[in-house]
């Protein structure tokens, strides 16, 4: 080895050592065999105080994986790539990182635009998407999407799940009928991913139901509240990002509509979209993807000791265990059990390639007691995927903000897939059908 070289690998276990393995160059990636996690971002711009949080949970998982010996002894790199939310600079980050340091693992773009954009690019670079609780409905059936994800959530499982919450509310599904339920959404792919199953459930249910957008970034919404106004839903459902939501609940405030028959998604229920109305947002609900506000979770309790009490914490001390912190580190954490899932496959200890690493996303078994083993019992129930279902868990809960604080407000609630899965299947031959894809064979489905 030459002298250059030994200084790379040093260089290299250093840095990993502090947590700061993205920035080690490509030679020391090379002999140091290491993982490689490309980390879409944007921690700037109008959604970067919801996007910050998430961001830092996940990075700091990784730096957790890696300070407990990492993936079998494997560690982990990454690289951060800061795209604001837009999505022709998300996928130029995904372009840029795709082949670095022995080629990418997994994406994660935290963006239903993005999402859209990279699920014709993955198949043919075989590099798996991870969209937990967003990205495209649709792609829960993963016999026509093979490459994307949307792990324990699709946005039409929310849909149902608050659906379900409401006929709960007025004793029984049939009472919707001759209600009205509006959706204020962000108007983008994200924002538009329930309307088919709304539009669904009105039909079977008999309620009213209207939708209205609002134009990215969402703090002008005058005129949407206005039509609340007029229109006197019953409910109003929630499809925000970023100060979309802060300026709805103060838009809901200023127009005297109940807070408490307000319910947003999980993207619209985390602290930096209630803080700032503080009372003023008191009984608002939002869905949780599962988890909601864990400060004393054994995962959450291993990252203070193990990162942030060795001074390589990624963000404030403060917001770890925050909602969209533990969202983040869940992120992570699946990327991470989809890596060891495919190790147990193709060999423990070693760099596992994207396309072994789909196999272990494939068929991530997770159940509770490993769950709890990894820290997160009482976060999360088990996630068991398959060739036909990439999502592989279909639970929510409701939290309620109390003017200082989330916690939980109802039971578990699972989507119903009798509604989900015809849908589902409808979608995926659509999509299938006008990009010219066959669906996988049984034998595919073994690969």
């Amino acid at each position: 080895m030459t002298m250059l070289n030994i200084r790379r690998f040093a260089l290299a276990a250093t840095l990993v050592g502090a947590g700061l393995a993205s920035l080690v160059t490509a030679p020391a990636f090379a002999q140091a065999k290491e993982q490689f996690f490309p980390v879409l971002v944007y921690r700037t711009g109008a959604y970067g105080p919801n996007g910050t949080p998430w961001a830092n949970g996940y990075v700091d998982y990784l730096k957790l994986v890696n300070a407990q010996g990492g993936m079998n002894g494997v560690k982990i790199s990454f690289e951060e790539c800061e795209f604001g939310y837009a999505t022709d600079r998300g996928v130029e980050c995904y372009e840029r990182l795709k082949g670095k340091n022995g080629g990418a693992t997994v994406f994660q773009p935290l963006s239903t635009g993005v999402t859209f954009a990279l699920t014709e690019k993955a198949p043919a670079d075989k590099i798996p998407l991870i969209t937990a609780g967003y990205g495209r409905s649709e792609s829960q059936d993963g016999g026509v999407f093979k490459w994307n994800f949307p792990l324990i959530g699709t946005y039409w499982m929310a849909a149902d799940v608050l659906i379900q919450h409401l006929g709960k509310k007025e004793g029984g599904l049939d009472k919707l009928k001759g209600k009205k339920i509006t959706l204020v959404y962000h108007d983008s792919p994200y924002g538009k991913e329930p309307i088919p199953l709304l539009q669904e459930r009105a039909k079977m249910h008999g309620f009213e139901f209207n939708s209205i957008p609002v134009t990215h970034p969402g703090v002008e919404q005058k005129s949407a509240w206005l039509q609340i106004r007029q229109q006197r839903p019953d409910y109003v459902l929630l499809w925000g990002w970023g100060v979309m939501n802060t300026t709805s609940l103060k838009e809901a405030q200023a127009t005297g509509y109940p807070r408490d028959k307000m319910y947003g998604v999980w993207w619209a229920g985390a602290e930096p979209d209630v803080k700032d109305v503080a009372d003023g947002a008191k009984g608002y609900n939002a869905l949780t993807m599962q988890h909601g506000v864990h400060p004393d979770a054994k995962v959450t309790q291993a990252i203070l000791s193990q990162v942030h009490a060795k001074g390589q914490g990624t963000g404030p001390k403060d917001e770890v265990g925050q909602v969209l912190y533990m969202r983040g580190m869940i992120s992570a954490m699946l990327a991470v059990e989809g890596v060891k899932r495919a190790q147990e496959r193709f060999g423990k200890g070693k760099v596992m390639t994207g396309e072994q690493v789909r196999w272990g996303l494939e068929n991530l078994a997770l159940d509770q007691k490993k769950l709890d083993g990894l820290g997160f019992a009482g976060v999360m129930r088990p996630v068991s995927t398959s060739c036909v279902d990439h999502m592989g868990s279909a639970w929510a809960r409701m939290q309620t903000w109390d003017g200082k604080k989330w916690a939980f407000s109802s039971d578990w609630y699972q989507a119903d897939e009798m509604i989900m899965k015809p849908m589902v299947k409808q979608a995926a031959d659509k999509y299938a059908a006008e990009k010219k894809l066959d669906r996988r064979t049984p034998a595919d489905c073994q690969s």
